[in-house]
């Protein structure tokens, strides 16, 4: 069965590699944790394996990185690519704060059970425990602060992209970033609010691949299945 689809633009989505507070699950924002030696290596691993000319994410194809300006997310990239290929792409890289982590606030450094066990304390989330997706974070962002910004960064994309749906030209975007921003991206780059329910799971050092369907900018898709083959 032919790949109706072929060519169309694509969106990588790079998640940073291991961190203490990542094994601990602590909550990990604007504090600037870097990667453990074990993180580095799940993103070298990662890098062998999907990036490189004729590959999943092939450098010749990329028009645009948006990339988190914390450390660990900067050094991800680095491992990605290698010093050749960055002078080659230092013109298309743009750090910002718009693709950062979710503003944790008051939660910065706690777990999920932490954070709610102290809130039912105080007489919140009686009924329901405490979900990020709804309820934001004391002192941080809001879920509808989060779609805000990362909506910005969907317009700039599809900006690039919507000219290009047929292959025309290469213009597939990689995005390197945090776990929560990462998926709260997802949800927005399907149209749906950040309350909505959508389960995902996104590794450190892993990738997921969003796109469009029918060759169609007003038609986002999560891209279930990618060909390792690359993107020929």
């Amino acid at each position: 069965m032919p790949d109706k689809d072929a060519g169309t633009p694509r969106v990588f989505l790079v998640r940073h590699g291991e961190t203490e507070w990542t094994i601990s699950g602590r909550y990990t924002g604007r504090s600037d944790i870097p990667l453990t030696k074990n993180g580095e290596e799940q993103v070298s691993s990662s890098a062998k394996v999907i990036v490189g000319s004729g590959k999943i994410i092939d450098p010749s194809r990329i028009a645009r990185f948006f990339i988190s300006p914390r450390t660990r997310a900067r050094r991800t990239y680095e491992l990605l690519f290698d010093t050749s290929a960055q002078k080659e792409l230092e013109e298309k890289v743009v750090i910002t704060e718009d693709i950062r982590e979710w503003e944790y606030g008051a939660y910065e450094g706690l777990l999920t059970a932490q954070i709610r066990a102290a809130r039912k304390e105080r007489g919140l989330d009686q009924d329901e425990p405490w979900n990020i997706w709804e309820s934001g974070c004391e002192e941080g962002e809001s879920p509808a602060e989060v779609a805000a910004r990362l909506d910005r960064i969907i317009s700039k994309i599809r900006e690039i992209q919507s000219p290009y749906m047929h292959g025309e030209e290469a213009v597939d975007v990689v995005l390197i970033g945090h776990g929560h921003i990462l998926r709260a991206f997802t949800k927005r780059w399907l149209g749906f609010e950040l309350s909505v329910k959508l389960p995902m799971m996104l590794e450190p050092g892993a990738v997921g691949v969003l796109s469009y369907e029918h060759h169609k900018v007003d038609e986002p898709a999560f891209l279930l299945g990618v060909n390792m083959g690359g993107s020929e």
